[in-house]
């Protein structure tokens, strides 16, 4: 009997799944609508890139910012085109356009990535789920691959790099500094995370506060690789929120 019912079928690295999204897939697109699309900073980093934008335009143009209701700090979503649909700005008929710097989630569906993490550091557990929506005919292709393989074909590497990065700041900062940022903190957390080109500014004319006690590395490698900038700026969080904590208690 048909059902409705979103399944979430837990997987392991080496265990295989159906599915392939590509023209000619009745549903192919769907997903790109009723959009409510969270972006990470890797995501902005490499969208607008791809779009040959500063951070400051793609922002602007592209996404709305909301405050996290758990944690506390500015998040990211794209804003969806005009129309009831509410569909992707970077949706066509052929599919994505910027496909090939796509967001991680976007990259990673239909898995789902959990990872967990022992308080105090240690390494990184990953858990996988299959998720099979009704309505999609993905899994019906005959294309199959196991979750190992999916994670290569869709080049996450980077992306799970990086977002790991953002999860542990905001653990962090949930255990160590809970509650709302004073305003200021949350306006650079903002702009170091996401507004990537303003921040390599604010580290150029020196104007970065040294109250967390992170080394800046030499500016002119900041200036040319723009992750090893968000890498910094998220190590920089992380040692501030350490820091602010500190100087509450």
């Amino acid at each position: 009997m048909a059902t409705d019912t979103c399944e979430m079928i837990p997987l392991s690295l080496e265990d295989p799944f159906t599915f392939a999204c590509k023209p000619g897939v009745p549903c192919f697109n769907e997903c790109c609508r009723d959009l409510n699309q969270f972006l990470t900073p890797y995501d902005v980093l490499r969208i607008k890139r791809r779009l040959g934008l500063t951070s400051g335009e793609f922002l602007k143009r592209f996404t709305a910012q909301h405050t996290g209701p758990g944690s506390g700090l500015p998040v990211v979503t794209l804003k969806p085109s005009g129309g009831s649909q509410l569909r992707c700005p970077f949706v066509t008929p052929q599919g994505c356009s910027v496909y090939p710097d796509r967001p991680a989630a976007c990259r990673t569906y239909p898995l789902i990535r959990m990872v967990s993490r022992v308080r105090g550091g240690g390494p990184t557990t990953e858990r996988f789920f299959l998720m099979k929506e009704p309505h999609c005919q993905g899994h019906l292709q005959a294309r199959g691959q196991t979750v190992r393989e999916w994670l290569r074909d869709q080049d996450l590497a980077a992306y799970n790099r990086m977002n790991d990065l953002l999860m542990a700041v905001i653990s962090l900062k949930n255990r160590l500094a809970p509650g709302p940022l004073p305003v200021t903190m949350q306006r650079l957390f903002y702009q170091a995370c996401y507004d990537l080109d303003a921040f390599r500014l604010t580290i150029r004319e020196k104007r970065l506060t040294p109250s967390a006690a992170v080394d800046t590395p030499p500016l002119e490698g900041l200036e040319t690789d723009e992750d090893a900038l968000l890498a910094f700026a998220l190590d920089y969080w992380k040692k501030a929120f350490a820091g602010h904590a500190a100087g509450r208690s």
